[in-house]
């Protein structure tokens, strides 16, 4: 039974990526949708995977190193929690994206740990463009100021941005915030900075990741939609 309503989640979750797109006049194929199985199982995982999802994402390092050992090999991980500085190295040639830079010395870190392990990491500026005292990430009017900081660490690329927008009930209300993620990432693009480029926008989750479509959003992270809801207690 979990396996097929697992199946029909992410079909419907599938659809709706697809309708919001149409709306927007967008092509299916400009949006990623990530699969986040923070909390779930492998054998979760595995539906999923079989469903067709090749991205995923995760919160926490050890659990993303350990599920990266036992799932196949031809997935994109994407470290979408904050990141402490001393679990970078864990993490820095094993994953396709790290979302949640919000500070130089995080950058800085990843640029020391992927020099070690001779790659280049592409990574997202975290915005907490509804100012939450709860959530990560620089203010809206802080973001091309850490692009420009972190521009010059060469074994690291900024891909564009990400954002964690409110918890509504009503999905409308933070159309406002993705819009104003797109306009500093064009703003952001606009200034030609080298080694950083506005590409990504990951933006939208399980209650929202419509809206995000139809604002721009590349990448969306969407768990609960899927996976049903979390068990911290685990």
């Amino acid at each position: 039974m979990r396996k097929e309503e697992l199946l029909e989640n992410y079909k419907s979750v599938e659809e709706r990526v697809c309708a919001a797109c149409k709306r927007a006049g967008r092509d299916r194929s400009e949006v990623t949708l990530i699969s986040v199985s923070k909390t779930k199982p492998i054998e979760d995982l595995n539906v999923i995977y079989e469903a067709g999802s090749r991205n995923f994402g995760e919160n926490k390092v050890q659990e993303l190193t350990g599920k990266i050992e036992e799932m196949p090999k031809d997935i994109d991980w994407h470290m979408i929690g904050h990141l402490q500085r001393n679990k970078v190295k864990y993490i820095v040639d094993k994953v396709k994206l790290i979302h949640s830079v919000d500070s130089y010395r995080l950058a800085e870190e990843i640029n020391i740990q992927a020099k070690k392990k001779g790659v280049v990491v592409p990574i997202l500026i975290e915005v907490n463009a509804a100012e939450e005292t709860t959530k990560f990430g620089v203010r809206l009017d802080e973001a091309k100021q850490l692009c420009e900081e972190v521009s010059h660490l060469d074994a690291i690329h900024v891909m564009g941005l990400m954002t964690i927008a409110p918890n509504v009930v009503v999905p409308e209300e933070n159309r406002e915030i993705f819009h104003k993620i797109k306009e500093l990432s064009v703003d952001i693009a606009n200034q030609n900075i080298d080694n950083v480029d506005m590409r990504i926008l990951s933006m939208g989750m399980t209650n929202d990741f419509e809206v995000a479509i139809e604002e721009g959003a590349t990448h969306v992270r969407v768990g609960t939609a899927i996976f049903g809801e979390r068990n911290y207690n685990l």
